[in-house]
């Protein structure tokens, strides 16, 4: 059997994948330094931070539904190159943001630039690679944007150690470089043809109802991203007798896991029914893994405590994959041809609200329900993915009764 590789093959995935790693080392390092950067170096109080990327998210996630838009109008290299530069552009101005109103006005352009070229990279996915090829290639890209990530949080850890401002300011500046980089492989990608303009048709995916519905219930299975960062560290630390430094072993182990599998993963995931026989099995294994997790509260002792959480790691790493090889199918086959900008960008606020509100829902049902709080999340899960397969079937019903745009690549 062979093991897959990284990186694909030569060619505009390969390129694609490179931007993605790129930008992804710089968002690492930002991502494990930002927090104490503006706390410690700005002086901004902690409650205000969070309010201004909230509202900056909020913003950001609205406003990358029209920036896909445009990249389906315009052409989505041209946009995703021009969203990279605004990004290191909004990056770079961290490092001279010296109070709230900057730093806020600063998170919204980084915010909303990052949303929008989200979409336009999906939408230059789409006009370059095959059809049925789009679920493998989006698993390459996790995988490096894992690798990535990893990297970039071995160099924030590099800059925490140091703990002066030089070191913040030169992981900023990194992020800022990464953009630039990535800009710079965008923009060596075949461009794809933008789609014919329908007069009055606007912003066609808020009358989509079927899609809607899908994109809320996915919303609904993506709680499970908050649950490493914030959810399992907080029940580790105040339910468990696990000790506290296993938060970082489960981060690690879910990495490399990604990484290793994703690709593997998403071989079984070829169109709309083996989607939805994905998303199944993730709601099950999602409720698999509430209920192990909740078992790592009994008074058992510290080691019994870690070897149930990564128990429950390692389930919750699979249910991961196989819901992020499902929805990607889903998200990509149920979205018109000539629309996929505009439509992966509203697609994709569900990673946005499950990442602003999932903190409040799981420190609500894990932190002051505990045990059932687990039972009560995982029952949530597995009902959304189970409905998942009806409003596929119904959007399909309802994609067959329009005449699709078409996209295609031009060298």
């Amino acid at each position: 059997m062979t093991t897959p590789r990284l990186l694909p093959a030569r060619g505009p995935l390969r390129l694609l994948a490179l931007a993605q790693f790129g930008n992804s080392v710089g968002d690492g390092a930002y991502y494990v330094t930002s927090a104490l950067y503006f706390t410690h170096v700005v002086g901004l109080p902690p409650a205000r931070i969070g309010a201004g990327l909230t509202v900056a998210w909020a913003v950001g996630s609205v406003v990358g539904v029209p920036l896909g838009r445009l990249a389906d109008r315009r052409g989505p290299r041209g946009t995703a190159v021009l969203l990279a530069l605004a990004t290191g552009a909004a990056v770079a101005s961290f490092l001279v943001v010296r109070g709230f109103v900057p730093f806020v006005l600063s998170a919204l352009v980084y915010a909303t630039a990052q949303s929008g070229l989200s979409a336009a990279r999906q939408a230059l996915l789409a006009g370059l690679v095959a059809h049925e090829e789009r679920t493998g290639a989006l698993a390459h890209l996790q995988a490096t944007l894992n690798a990535g990530l990893a990297v970039g949080a071995a160099l924030g850890g590099v800059a925490l150690h140091q703990g002066d401002r030089a070191a913040y300011l030169a992981v900023f500046a990194l992020d800022a470089a990464a953009f630039v980089v990535c800009a710079a492989v965008l923009w060596r990608l075949p461009a794809v043809a933008p789609s014919p303009v329908v007069p009055g048709d606007g912003l066609a995916v808020l009358k989509d109802r079927p899609y809607v519905a899908l994109t809320l219930l996915n919303t609904v299975l993506l709680l499970r991203m908050p649950l490493l960062s914030l959810g399992v560290p907080l029940w580790l630390t105040e339910r468990t007798q696990a000790p506290a430094w296993l938060v970082s072993v489960l981060f690690v182990l879910n990495t490399l896991g990604v990484m290793a599998f994703q690709v593997r993963t998403a071989r079984a995931v070829s169109g709309l029914p083996t989607a939805v026989r994905a998303l199944r099995g993730s709601g099950v294994l999602m409720l698999v893994t509430c209920a192990v997790f909740a078992l790592s509260a009994l008074d058992a002792g510290p080691w019994v405590a870690a070897a149930v959480l990564v128990a429950g790691s390692l389930v919750l790493l699979a249910a991961e994959m196989l819901q992020s090889a499902g929805s990607w199918q889903v998200g990509f086959d149920l979205a018109p041809a000539g629309r996929i900008g505009e439509y992966q960008g509203f697609f994709g606020t569900g990673v946005t609200v499950a990442r602003t509100l999932g903190p409040l829902v799981l420190t609500a049902l894990l932190v002051e329900w505990g045990a059932p709080g687990w039972l009560v999340l995982g029952g949530a899960v597995l009902v959304a993915s189970y409905a998942m397969g009806p409003v596929a079937r119904w959007a399909e019903r309802a994609r067959s009764t329009q005449v699709p745009c078409s996209a295609h690549a031009t060298a």
